[in-house]
């Protein structure tokens, strides 16, 4: 079946059965290799693309459901070679190690920060819950996410309610 949709802002157009998993359609069909497979199963995120602005796992999505849609890959993020600030911030904060996580991260903080340039660290931590990472203990990943946020720097409190609620 013939599936146009627009993947980091280009249109494209795939033939593909409908119940095909977007993720595979991405990497396989259109080289879209940044998202990872990491469980196939929804639950540690190296997948996570936004449809319409939206994170979601791209392990899940029949690919049927992105026709007509906007879809953003880690390979959207840039513009003219130019990095998205949360792709500069990974970088200088040391936020990645064996990278098959980073992808999912890096897609979901740009989803934070179209959504709330000045979040909490709670809530950069919130935001990427649903993203898993083996490599690291979270603090660089989140300290990379804060930095990238425009106004990210805590308020007074913050950082007892931070310390006080890490889990990871």
């Amino acid at each position: 079946m013939k599936i146009d949709f627009d993947l980091n802002g280009t249109p494209v157009s795939v033939d593909a059965p409908p119940m095909a998993r977007l993720l595979d359609v991405l990497r396989e069909d259109l080289r879209a290799t940044g998202s990872k497979e990491g469980c196939g199963e929804g639950e540690c995120g190296a997948c996570t693309v936004l449809i319409e602005g939206r994170a979601v796992n791209a392990c899940l999505v029949p690919v049927i459901q992105v026709s007509g849609q906007r879809v953003l890959t880690v390979e959207g993020l840039s513009r003219d070679e130019v990095l998205h600030p949360v792709q500069v911030a990974f970088l200088e904060h040391g936020g990645t190690q064996c990278g098959i996580c980073t992808p999912g991260f890096l897609v979901a903080a740009a989803e934070l920060l179209a959504k709330n340039p000045t979040p909490t660290r709670i809530e950069v931590r919130e935001a990427l819950a649903g993203n898993l990472c083996r490599c690291t203990g979270y603090q660089k990943i989140v300290d990379a996410v804060a930095a990238a946020l425009s106004g990210a720097a805590e308020a007074p409190g913050d950082a007892d309610l931070d310390r006080a609620s890490r889990t990871c």
